[in-house]
């Protein structure tokens, strides 16, 4: 029993340690990156379970010799490594306020994230009280093809009638996987309960899709939206767009490429403009080199299986793919969030990404780098998930109170000048 709980404690060490500095070789990524992932957004979990299996195999004869001692020590040190970086997710707060967001935004009045969903995650795959949600929408139908998305809503009508805002949400899962079921669950759920009308859109996905039929898609539904909004008791001149990973990536592709022709063949007159936009975790260049040794467009999955094209003759191609193309002075605000530890996208390339932005754009751009956290760490209803997305929900409702008043966000901190309006909902 005692080489067992030397394993073990060999095992909370090394998990814990993957958790602090993840492995970013080729051949360690996905795994460190998956284990990290469970480790850190999972934190009190993980805590609770090794610490009842350190005491059940020390009760039943772990100590028996150097090999359960040195296990032991081994496996304290690795309960301490995740404590610490639950600590680093308390700072959370202090994160969002550095950034600008206006966590004071009716603080009485905003209903917190619950602490159910924090100790059962798996309840965020159900719709909230007072939350109903329309399950596949066709928005595009063209021959075979049919592309559908999911509704989240209030329950009832607002009170005075008018139109609620409209949040599009874009899954990841680097352009060939992912599905609106899976993602953004927590924040579509919890916008909804503050009055808005949320949009989880599904898209083509490669290999069977080449870029930009990913954005095209998308571009697609910005214009059914306009059209149908108010069937949904949305507000078709108000919506903003949020997603993770390749979502974030289209994200920003879409809040930047409003009314391009080139992404929107056959509907070029349509209007696609949305009136912010919240990237998580996302890739915004793939034609110059950053933390990697080469651009991310020369990468196999780029090359092969998304844009189809060799990096080397089609550099143009990549560029147009790039958000940190499409950089302009009229660009909508943004709120780019990224995590500290993130091993998939280092959070040097959203910095990178927002000096830029800040530099040319004539709207509010803020930035959230989460301390600790990995890639993907919203998909899990966390501590840390659950103050960022009251956070996201606070500034989002700041600027539609702002298009409400006819105005326009200049600073980054005016969306805290209009509190003494009602909430949305």
């Amino acid at each position: 029993m005692s080489y067992v709980l030397l394993a073990m404690g060999l095992l909370f060490a090394l998990t814990a340690a993957n958790a602090y500095a993840p492995r970013r070789s080729p051949v360690l990524l996905a795994a460190s990156f998956f284990v990290g992932w469970l480790t850190i957004e999972l934190a009190p979990h993980v805590l609770v379970a090794w610490a009842a299996a350190t005491a059940l195999l020390a009760a039943f004869g772990g100590l028996d010799g150097w090999a359960g001692w040195t296990g032991l020590v081994l496996a304290v040190l690795g309960i301490a490594g995740v404590a610490a970086t639950l600590a680093a997710s308390r700072r959370t707060v202090v994160t969002l306020h550095d950034s600008g967001a206006p966590l004071e935004l009716d603080p009485e009045g905003a209903p917190r994230y619950p602490l159910g969903h924090l100790i059962v995650p798996p309840l965020c795959l159900v719709p909230r009280k007072g939350v109903r949600v329309e399950r596949n929408v066709v928005y595009r139908q063209e021959g075979r093809l049919r592309l559908k998305l999911d509704v989240f809503r209030p329950a009832g009508e607002r009170a005075d009638g008018e139109l609620r805002p409209g949040l599009m949400q874009i899954h990841g899962g680097a352009w060939v996987i992912g599905d609106k079921r899976e993602q953004g669950l927590p924040l579509l759920n919890h916008m909804a309960v503050q009055g808005w009308a949320g949009f989880n859109v599904n898209y083509r996905l490669s290999p069977r899709a080449t870029w930009p039929e990913h954005l095209i898609d998308l571009k697609h539904f910005v214009a059914w939206y306009k059209e149908h909004a108010e069937e949904y008791g949305a507000d078709p001149d108000f919506l903003c767009v949020t997603g993770g990973s390749a979502g974030g990536h289209l994200t920003a592709m879409v809040a930047l490429t409003a009314n391009v022709p080139e992404f929107q063949p056959g509907f070029e007159d349509a209007d696609t403009t949305v009136q912010g936009a919240v990237p998580f975790y996302g890739f915004y260049n793939f034609f110059e080199p950053g933390t990697f040794p080469r651009p991310f467009g020369t990468t196999r999955l780029m090359e092969r299986m998304v844009v189809k094209q060799p990096f080397a003759e089609n550099q143009e191609t990549y560029a147009k793919a790039s958000p940190v193309t499409y950089l302009r002075e009229d660009a909508p605000p943004f709120f780019v969030i990224h995590g500290s530890r993130d091993s998939l996208i280092p959070a040097v390339e959203a910095r990178r990404f927002v000096e830029r932005l800040r530099e040319v754009s004539g709207s509010p751009v803020l930035y959230a780098e989460m301390q600790g956290a990995q890639h993907g760490f919203d998909v899990f209803p966390s501590y840390r998930t659950a103050r960022v997305i009251e956070g996201v929900e606070r500034y989002l409702t700041g600027l539609h109170r702002q298009y409400r008043q006819g105005r326009t966000p200049e600073v980054p901190d005016e969306v805290t000048r209009s509190l003494g309006e009602p909430s949305v909902g």
